[in-house]
């Protein structure tokens, strides 16, 4: 399951279906030339369109509306954080520089250190191995062990959950990990737009959370004069992949 999920991600990237679009047209001029120079036309027409950032941030902004960013005075009041993995890029350069490298959710790393700071009660719950189909031998989770010892954390409170994948497994390997404290109060810690899939599969798994929305990617608005072609097809694909992982966890929970 986890090997053809990776596989199919493909389908959320706009670029490989416009790749489809055209290698059909290319077929097609051997037989009807008219209509595949039209079909490459279309194709790049629908390229120049995905560039403008309004389409994709519409769809994440439904995503980030879904859960209020908790007021700060109610993190006491729980039992620990759970952050979900994600906001660490490739080890190759922890490797080569000695660093730990964040992403661009980089929130889900930095938020919850001031919170061990404030609230000596406060447990902190990593939970990232290695979501990808050629290992690399490090996981998420030995990386943040290293973030977090390099930030001064008391590593005492701090436990790492290192096998899961996905988000479901995020959800089922953090409840045995806590076992029946995962029905104690917790918050969870993921991007605004990756929230709604977690909420639903740690409830999934018998976790009483609370959502803290990190890394939002959208405003209350995007005028149609932001265009930037890099960027827009990364939030597409964000986008697509999020929505398409919600239905397919929602078809087999």
């Amino acid at each position: 399951m986890f090997v053809w999920s990776k596989l199919l991600s493909a389908v959320t990237q706009p670029v490989f279906w416009l790749a489809l679009w055209w290698c059909l047209a290319l077929c097609l001029l051997w037989f009807r030339r008219h209509t595949a120079v039209l079909m490459l036309w279309l194709g790049l027409a629908a390229l120049g369109t995905l560039g403008f950032q309004a389409g994709p941030d519409a769809l994440l902004r439904a995503l980030e509306s879904r859960y209020a960013v908790p007021p700060d005075s109610v993190v006491s009041q729980h039992t620990g954080v759970i952050v979900l993995g994600g906001a660490l890029e490739h080890p190759r350069s922890f490797s080569a520089h000695d660093q730990v490298p964040l992403g661009e959710a980089a929130e889900r790393m930095t938020v919850p250190v001031g919170w061990m700071r404030a609230h000596p009660h406060l447990r902190l719950v990593f939970s990232g191995g290695e979501g990808r189909l050629l290992l690399t031998g490090v996981s998420e989770s030995d990386l943040a062990r290293r973030f977090y010892t390099d930030q001064g954390l008391d590593m005492n409170r701090v436990r790492f959950e290192g096998g899961s994948r996905n988000t479901r497994e995020n959800a089922q390997l953090v409840a045995r990990v806590l076992g029946g404290g995962c029905s104690g109060d917790w918050l969870l810690v993921t991007s605004a737009w990756h929230m709604p899939r977690s909420v639903a599969e740690f409830e999934a798994a018998g976790c009483r959370v609370t959502p803290y929305p990190v890394d939002f990617r959208t405003g209350e608005s995007t005028p149609w004069s932001e265009y930037s072609l890099a960027i827009s097809l990364l939030r597409w694909q964000t986008a697509l992949h999020e929505y398409l992982g919600w239905w397919v966890y929602r078809l087999t929970r």
